[in-house]
């Protein structure tokens, strides 16, 4: 016989082994941030994130496509929300451009397979790495070079990062008009 009394222990059960015994919010809350607060630089984003959208910068050191990633889930939620959630993602993937005529005109413009660099924000709603300088703002800051992608370049996002955004602070420092995955727009 079928005993409705067991269904409420399993589930606890179930939920118990789900999360590890003295897991933190740092450990559980992104999968490419440590206990620490060491971002790491997501493998393999370009099929398991979605584009949210692409800058193209004519000239200058940062010259090229700059070409943004999220989760799913995350875009699904800031849709919903108009807000990044708890944990979510964002890579910035620069690379340099080539151009050359076609049969779609001239000087036409399109990314090079040679990346210049990569950027990784991570949203921390509840502030938990306060001791950490490449945390602040709601976010984590990393920033990854070709010769070291392993090594999260920004020391300190105040120095290194917050300048960038602070134009887009009504927008918890993301430039979200490029990013019309964001909207839903077709």
């Amino acid at each position: 016989m079928f005993n409705s009394n067991k269904i409420p222990l399993a589930c606890m059960l179930g939920l118990a082994l789900a999360v590890p015994v003295g897991a933190s919010s740092a450990e559980t809350f992104s999968p490419y941030v440590d206990t620490e607060g060491k971002i790491s630089l997501p493998q393999d984003f370009r099929l398991r994130m979605v584009h949210l959208g692409s800058w193209f910068v004519p000239e200058g050191d940062a010259s090229g496509f700059h070409d943004v990633y999220t989760e799913a889930a995350s875009a699904t939620a800031y849709r919903a929300s108009g807000k990044f959630p708890d944990g979510a993602t964002l890579v910035k993937e620069l690379r340099a451009s080539d151009s050359a005529d076609y049969t779609t005109g001239k000087g036409v413009h399109s990314a090079s397979t040679r990346i210049k660099q990569w950027f990784v924000m991570v949203k921390d709603a509840k502030g938990r790495f306060t001791g950490n300088p490449t945390w602040g703002d709601g976010w984590g800051w990393a920033l990854f070079k070709t010769n070291a992608p392993e090594v999260n370049a920004s020391k300190d996002y105040q120095a290194d990062c917050l300048s960038c955004h602070l134009p887009a602070k009504e927008t918890d420092l993301v430039y979200i008009h490029a990013y019309p995955t964001l909207s839903g727009a077709r």
